[in-house]
């Protein structure tokens, strides 16, 4: 590991771990692993064989239904872990979701056995699994309410301005992809957004929507809360 700046980097915040004489026998087994864009990462029923960081890049893990229809649980980005991941490894339970690489990743790979030791080894690095997991745990719940709770309108008007981004207007996003994420079905994803259309919000393009007047939409929003 010690030319692997990436994984130095990551470890030197567990100061504990690293005065730990086994660590000089445990690091040799941690490893960096590159991922094209669109790679999946893995799939429902998988057993997990290890704990995995992304240090570079986005991973979508989402969860499909038996009819077909899809939801994008989270994502995992820079820095960040998988809390399924965590799940599985600590009950030893399969997958129940999937995980596919939105952009080229690098992962840094610990093998779950290697795992196990490294949270009895460091508080330090225990801290930083459970605190990743509850706030990964939050994400989901509030996810839940969102779908459960709030108008699709309004999420999906939130949405489009979070892709779109200040200053922008022009969003890359298929209806299948924004229904995708939202937990619901194309065809009412494409029902609203015509809708939006008819109300001069946005023009819509084959794999592209464009923002017209991101302030009408903006206080659409200002105005159902």
């Amino acid at each position: 590991m010690s030319e692997q700046p990436e994984l130095k980097a990551f470890w030197s915040r567990f100061p504990d771990l690293l005065h730990q004489p086994r660590w000089q026998q445990l690091q040799a087994q941690i490893h960096l692993m590159q991922v094209p864009a669109g790679a999946s990462l893995f799939h429902t029923g998988d057993l997990c064989q290890h704990y995995v960081v992304v240090l570079n890049g986005s991973v979508a893990v989402r969860r499909f239904a038996e009819n077909g229809r899809e939801i994008v649980l989270y994502r995992v980005g820079e820095g960040q872990t998988c809390a399924l991941t965590t799940s599985c490894l600590l009950a030893a339970d399969p997958y129940p979701a999937e995980g596919v690489a939105e952009t080229a990743l690098s992962l840094m790979l610990v093998p779950s056995a290697i795992f196990s030791e490294l949270l009895g080894l460091s508080a330090a690095f225990r801290q930083f699994v459970f605190q990743a997991f509850g706030e990964r745990l939050s994400e989901l719940i509030l996810l839940v309410e969102s779908v459960a709770l709030r108008r699709l309108d309004i999420r999906l008007a939130e949405r489009l301005l979070q892709l779109a981004g200040e200053g922008q207007t022009e969003i890359r996003k298929t209806h299948q992809e924004l229904a995708a994420e939202l937990g619901t079905a194309r065809e009412v994803i494409s029902r609203y957004l015509k809708e939006f259309e008819r109300k001069g919000w946005l023009q819509t393009q084959r794999g592209n929507l464009h923002l017209l007047d991101p302030d009408q939409m903006q206080r659409f929003l200002q105005q159902s809360a």
